[in-house]
């Protein structure tokens, strides 16, 4: 009778289990929880920062089991990220005993993110949409090239992220660069770019973010859209200082000719770069009139032509910017023969680009 019954109730719940690649880490996942709430519960550096499924920090690939989504993975990832079984940790619940998932470990030097505090000391327009935003912070700060910050200015609920202008410095930085687009109707940039931020205390959490280079001597592609020139700045600035000899082409996309700025930046990078350096701008909207000789369209419709006789199987990409341009440029890079764990990226969403619930 006993036996009877118990099989009408059913026995205590199985604990659920997540088991993290490479580290070879298993931990509990409690009821409720995410994968990455439960990782982090149990005190493993699992890649993150938004936690609400727009950042794709905790981008993960799942090796067994199976997930429900909190909210879509495909706003954030691209389809084919989704065909080659990635998942975002932080909008995965599980629905197996058994989760397991491989993720790419943070570097060894990768610094932790503290809390600081910054005010704005300069402002300069580099176009009629984006500013060069120059903070003085209390005290020094260490990230990695291509890393960047979440920004919190007062009165106003949420963080925004933007990434480092600037090569680290051994020593850490003082003052710290950001290249920040208006975006319509954002209560940050609407407040930065009339001068209602300037002498404001911001709170500033740093670093963040798993967008660095990896090492090695491959062809680098770079593809760039709006202010999405900023951490591969930082990245391509970082490696002419370490010396590095690697052939890179980069491709600036942009509206028209006032749309593209740090011209002499990139000019001074490219004779200091110790390899092959060949800089395409492409201009989508430029007038059919103008006197521009360079390429016109979407900057993705390039790739494979501005990197000449690249050999895809030994290359890597390096992209920023909007969400539409690194979802078709991947598809392209992939078309041409790259493949996708060859494909590194930062998606540029704003204030208007929440996911959207499930």
């Amino acid at each position: 009778m006993l036996k009877f019954l118990k099989s009408l109730v059913g026995g205590p719940a199985k604990k659920r289990q997540l088991h993290i690649l490479p580290q070879g880490l298993t931990v509990d996942i409690a009821s409720g929880q995410t994968l990455l709430e439960a990782a982090l519960a149990n005190g493993i550096a699992f890649p993150h920062d938004c936690t609400v499924g727009t950042c794709a920090s905790c981008k993960s690939r799942l090796k067994q089991g199976r997930v429900r989504e909190a909210t879509p993975f495909g706003y954030t990832l691209s389809k084919l990220e989704l065909d080659a079984g990635f998942i975002l940790a932080c909008q995965a619940f599980p629905r197996d005993d058994l989760t397991v998932v491989e993720i790419e470990p943070p570097g060894a030097d990768v610094p932790p993110p503290e809390s600081f505090t910054g005010t704005i000391t300069e402002t300069q327009p580099l176009t009629h949409d984006i500013l060069k935003v120059t903070v003085r912070m209390d005290r020094r700060v260490n990230y990695v090239a291509g890393q960047y910050a979440s920004v919190r200015a007062p009165g106003l609920p949420r963080s925004r992220h933007y990434s480092f202008a600037d090569a680290p410095q051994r020593e850490g930085r003082t003052d710290l660069n950001f290249f920040i687009r208006k975006v319509p109707g954002g209560a940050f940039t609407d407040a930065l770019f009339s001068g209602g931020l300037n002498g404001q205390p911001l709170t500033i959490d740093a670093p963040h973010g798993n967008f660095h280079l990896r090492g090695g001597n491959s062809p680098m592609l770079c593809v760039v859209g709006g202010s999405g020139l900023a951490p591969l700045l930082s990245v391509l600035e970082q490696a002419r200082k370490t010396r590095i000899r690697r052939p890179c082409t980069l491709l600036f996309g942009a509206r028209t000719q006032a749309d593209l700025y740090m011209l002499d930046a990139l000019q001074s990078l490219a004779s200091g770069w110790l390899d092959r350096f060949n800089f395409v701008p492409v201009l989508s909207h430029e007038p059919p009139d103008s006197a521009w000789q360079g390429a016109r369209g979407m900057v993705t419709e390039f790739i494979a032509s501005a990197a000449g006789e690249i050999d895809w199987a030994s290359a890597e990409a390096y992209m920023c910017g909007p969400p539409p341009m690194i979802d078709a440029a991947i598809a392209k890079l992939v078309e041409s023969g790259l493949p996708l764990d060859a494909i590194h990226y930062d998606k540029f969403t704003d204030g208007r680009d929440e996911a959207p619930a499930a």
